[in-house]
């Protein structure tokens, strides 16, 4: 039995509405969705998204199009539909984890709300996960209709949100992980992890001097990355050595001098070995040149 009414507008749909529909099936498993712009739908509605004129969440009511909009984050970027919905619920759908509610936010849902409400700043460019919201909707040259087209994103957003979580949650639990390898570390300069865990954050507040991450990948051989001027940048602290660029097998061998090197990104920026050994001596080649 559906417990909720939940309404959002009809036709041509957006990445607000969308993923605060697979939001709130976070919430409510089973609810009866109707898109309309019908006022009086709107009104007997128990929640109403992206349509209706009002922000009173206590309400249930989460629209951001109307005069004065609905307000804004410290950093400027203004509440779509979206980042009103997860206001709300974003604390429950993480179980209670602020920091991952809060790291969903500034990845996710602030993201998709400037783009939403035309706030530009700060907004990478290339195609964005709103723009892939959009073409779900039926092109001039289709016959779909919107609400199956609708019933499709959704799906599609519902898999992203549980997999952005999914990702917070991971790089918040390692923190504790790569903050003991900082500390464990013989040299500043090369961290090692017994297991890969996301790192890049942590590095970056905790540390100015590392400049080479080595860890075992999941074959079981090693790995030694670089470490970014800052996280997102293709600029390195200290490049890989220009000679192994683009190398493999034995050519790397050559060159490294190591009998089980295996491969060089031609972009200097992760290595690796069949050993630990090995991988640790590149490392120390790395940081002599």
């Amino acid at each position: 039995m559906n417990d909720k009414t939940i309404v959002t507008h009809n036709g041509n749909f957006h990445a607000d509405d969308v993923f605060s529909i697979a939001a709130l099936k976070c919430i409510y498993p089973s609810f009866k969705l109707i898109r309309t712009r019908d006022l009086a739908l709107i009104d007997t509605a128990d929640i109403v998204i992206d349509v209706g004129g009002k922000s009173e969440p206590s309400a249930g009511r989460f629209d951001h199009h109307q005069r004065g909009g609905a307000g804004e984050r410290e950093n400027g970027i203004p509440f779509s539909s979206f980042g009103l919905i997860w206001q709300k619920y974003g604390l429950e759908i993480c179980q209670g984890n602020q920091e991952v509610a809060n790291a969903v936010d500034a990845d996710l849902v602030s993201t998709i709300d400037a783009i939403d409400c035309g706030y530009v700043e700060g907004v990478s460019q290339g195609i964005s996960l709103s723009q892939t919201i959009s073409m779900f909707n039926p092109t001039w040259q289709e016959n779909s209709h919107f609400d199956s087209c609708f019933d499709e994103a959704v799906d599609f957003a519902s898999r992203v949100l549980t997999r952005f979580i999914a990702s917070a949650n991971g790089g918040i639990s390692a923190k504790e992980i790569v903050a003991k390898a900082i500390d464990n570390a013989e040299d500043p300069r090369v961290i090692v992890l017994e297991k890969y865990t996301p790192w890049k954050r942590t590095v970056h507040a905790l540390s100015t001097e590392a400049l080479y991450m080595v860890y075992p990948s999941q074959s079981g051989q090693w790995r030694i990355q670089t470490v970014p001027v800052e996280p997102g940048s293709f600029e390195d602290r200290k490049p890989l050595p220009k000679q192994w660029a683009g190398l493999s097998d034995e050519a790397l061998k050559v060159v490294t001098g190591l009998d089980d090197a295996m491969f060089c990104h031609n972009g200097l920026f992760i290595a690796g070995a069949a050993s630990f050994e090995s991988t640790m001596k590149m490392a120390s080649i790395a940081l002599q040149e």
